[in-house]
């Protein structure tokens, strides 16, 4: 899976860019920062992909698995009697499921930013605190310590997903980011989707532990679950490759001169003073169209959530465990599908393709939900929906990914993807209304429009980037570089007119 380069590849980074890159620089002892001459031996290269394969992408999606349960076990508590128990009426749920995702988009960016500013040991934090707040949603027993606790679940969440594409992007050249993130951010909702049922079904059939019954023994469990997981990352999560322990001092030269030889200017690792320019800078019209399209595809996708289980009960006389197991296929035929995806858009080094023919499948299955009451064609709808949504989701953050530079601004459009496009799963919360139910036909249609209006913005996005690299190669954008700095030069990032965006 790793890039072969067809000749050695020199890493030359002088000291005056060492010196201007950033203002709080690897110690001198450090043999990273002592390195300027790095030569990249294509063996190596493949033995260091392998391993960091090996230790990240697992690691990873088990990480954002914990996640994706904890976040959606609402839905399976919901079935077991939540709203009963907590005397909730009406549009309680939504009203708590709506309050999560503001506070889950509030977290994302600062989260990510202090991630930049302290380290990876900021995930295991996260993690062991949405792990501590599911935990102790078993032992609720009114509605409004159910809204407290999706505040806190909303800040804890926020800034994971953003954080393990933000670090996973220091580890990866370019062409390699898609295929990694395709893995544990496609492959990770799809196993959760699938085991979620799973467990919560499975749960449901053990005996009551005195108080905690029905659904609360759904949070006590996975929350204990994260929680010990979150224990265990504070030993292991992986820190920058510049001084991770993971690695030898060779690879760690190697992995920084690997992610240096795809940069327009050369960092060796080192990052950049955040400043509130290079954060407003972010927020440029990839940002803006990648984020735009999070937001519609979410809705989709959460919307699905709800649309699925009322499906399966359409087909006959089911019990709530027999509901959760039949919700397991897609998501499973969702995660083979999605790393074949990130596959085809690495070996053809497009993103807007796989986005493109996704959404069309999306569509179709929009289009055939509405068009039909018959059960079981719309239950095939549902295998094309999420088939296709999972897929979007990753393609979207690893294009705006791609095409940010430097560092703060990687750190802030990983963050502002996800979660500004959680909003999409606010709107759905909304369209998907109990009152619309069980066929769902505003929620459908609504989702319908949301996913023809992706198709046309990723078209328009990949003609301007297509528009923009042609005006680079020609020279129109040469007299950015004049009368800047040499530090200033190195800020400018997407600007530089050597920066060629990826389609």
């Amino acid at each position: 899976m790793a890039r072969t380069p067809t000749g050695k590849e020199l890493v030359e980074i002088s000291e005056i860019e060492k010196a201007d890159i950033s203002q709080t620089p690897s110690p001198p002892s450090s043999p990273i920062a002592s390195q300027l001459l790095t030569e990249i031996n294509p063996e190596a290269e493949r033995r260091l992909v392998k391993k960091l394969d090996w230790i990240l992408l697992p690691l990873f999606t088990a990480i954002y698995c914990c996640n994706f349960i904890d976040r959606t076990s609402i839905g399976n508590a919901k079935v077991a009697g939540l709203e009963k128990d907590l005397g909730m009426h009406g549009v309680d749920l939504n009203v708590a499921l709506t309050v999560f995702y503001i506070f889950y988009v509030i977290a994302d960016i600062p989260s990510n930013l202090i991630l930049k500013r302290f380290g990876s040991a900021w995930l295991a934090f996260l993690v062991i605190g949405f792990g501590v707040i599911s935990l102790a949603s078993a032992f609720l027993h009114n509605y409004a310590g159910l809204l407290a606790s999706r505040i806190f679940l909303g800040l804890t969440e926020g800034g994971t997903l953003s954080g393990l594409v933000y670090i996973i992007s220091r580890y990866y050249r370019k062409e390699e980011l898609v295929l990694r993130v395709g893995i544990f951010f496609g492959v990770g909702p799809s196993i959760a989707g699938a085991f979620g049922g799973l467990l919560a079904s499975g749960l449901l059939k053990l005996p009551d532990m005195g108080h905690v019954h029905t659904w609360r023994k759904i949070f006590l469990v996975e929350g204990l679950i994260t929680t010990i997981f979150g224990l265990v990352l504070l030993f292991i999560v992986p820190e920058d490759p510049s001084k991770s322990r993971l690695l030898s001092v060779q690879e760690r030269k190697l992995a920084m001169a690997r992610i240096d030889a795809g940069q327009i200017v050369k960092t060796q690792g080192l990052k950049e003073k955040t400043t509130a320019k290079l954060v407003l800078r972010s927020f440029n019209l990839i940002t803006f169209s990648c984020t735009l399209c999070f937001v519609l595809l979410n809705m989709s996708f959460q919307g699905l959530s709800l649309f699925l289980p009322s499906v399966i009960r359409s087909q006959g006389t089911y019990s709530t465990v027999e509901v959760q197991l039949r919700t397991v296929p897609p998501y499973v035929a969702s995660a083979v599908w999605v790393v074949i995806n990130a596959w085809v858009s690495a070996r053809l080094k497009k993103r807007f393709l796989p986005i493109l023919y996704n959404i069309v499948l999306v569509i179709i299955g929009y289009a055939i939900s509405v068009s039909t009451k018959h059960p079981q064609t719309r239950y095939a709808a549902c295998f094309l929906m999420i088939m296709g949504g999972s897929v979007g989701g990753p393609m979207l953050v690893t294009w705006g990914t791609d095409n940010a530079a430097p560092d703060t601004m990687r750190a802030v459009v990983t963050a502002a993807i996800p979660g500004i496009g959680a909003f999409g799963a606010v709107m759905a919360v909304w369209t998907y209304a109990p009152s619309d139910a069980p066929d769902y036909r505003k929620g459908n249609l609504a989702n319908l429009s949301a996913c023809s209006a992706i198709f046309v913005i990723v078209s328009l996005t990949a003609l301007y980037i297509a528009w923009e690299n042609r005006k680079r190669a020609r020279g129109d954008r040469d007299h950015r570089l004049e009368g800047l700095s040499e530090k200033e030069t190195m800020r400018l990032g997407y600007r530089h007119p050597r920066f060629r965006y990826q389609i």
